[in-house]
């Protein structure tokens, strides 16, 4: 090997291993409920999650409780991603880190389906500063018995967006609606169309019905998902994609 060669593979190595320690600076924080009838989901979930890490270059933790959850704590993460964990029975403290994280913008942030679980629930208050990200709603209702549903993209040149399709059918799901729809104080990105379920339910729907949405009002990257009740969702592409473009967007990659 001639000492030219040498030398240009030193180069293309010493640009590598920068780029790599460039890239893996990026660490994310995940929360997740580990039982109820959500386990399955979170389970899936972490594999997709490891391999994807794995295969772009971030690292990534796992809490799956708020314990730990304080300034310092979140210090340590660019982005937090919440996976099926609703917003209430939080520490006080945890609370207060996160609504600095976001407001201040310390970090990007990704919510998933029981993010937006919104009330008085096993008797914990509203989280009313909660409620106010998310666009000001309150949790109504759901189907219980799951449904099948198109979600119709909004905005298409938005980053999150990038190679999702147009329209994309989710097989299972629970299909939240709230006291309100979040669009007068959130950016819509996606919508379920209702008259898409199968089975129909008629009584179970809001009419305007968003179901992906990011708030422009708070200096975090954020998104909400509200696909995140299945296992099944990880075999969609567009749900892959969607959630991929997430991460990358919040963490500001």
């Amino acid at each position: 090997m001639t000492r030219k060669v040498l030398f240009a593979l030193c180069i293309i190595c010493t640009c590598l291993a920068a780029e790599a320690k460039k890239i893996k600076l990026f660490k994310v924080l995940a929360l997740y409920e580990n039982g109820g009838h959500h386990v399955e989901y979170s389970k899936r979930a972490k594999v997709w999650l490891n391999q994807l890490a794995a295969q772009k270059g971030f690292t990534i933790d796992y809490i799956q409780n708020t314990d730990k959850i304080d300034d310092d704590f979140l210090s340590n993460y660019q982005l937090f991603i919440q996976l099926d964990y609703a917003p209430y029975a939080w520490k006080d403290k945890a609370a207060q880190a996160f609504e600095k994280y976001i407001t201040e913008g310390r970090g990007g942030w990704i919510g998933f389906h029981h993010a937006t679980l919104l009330g008085e629930f096993d008797g914990y208050p509203m989280w009313n500063w909660y409620s106010k990200f998310m666009g000001g709603i309150r949790w109504k209702d759901y189907i219980a018995t799951f449904a099948k549903g198109r979600v119709n993209v909004e905005d298409k040149k938005h980053p999150v967006m990038k190679g999702v399709p147009a329209s994309f059918l989710v097989r299972q799901e629970e299909w939240y609606t709230y006291d309100k729809s979040p669009r007068p104080n959130v950016h819509v990105l996606a919508s379920v169309n209702e008259n898409s379920y199968n089975p129909q339910q008629l009584k179970v729907k809001m009419g305007d019905h968003p179901v992906v949405w990011t708030n422009p009002h708070y200096k975090a990257r954020n998104v909400y998902i509200f696909m995140g009740h299945s296992p099944i969702l990880f075999d969609n592409p567009a749900y892959t994609r969607l959630f991929t473009n997430a991460i990358f967007w919040t963490a500001g990659k």
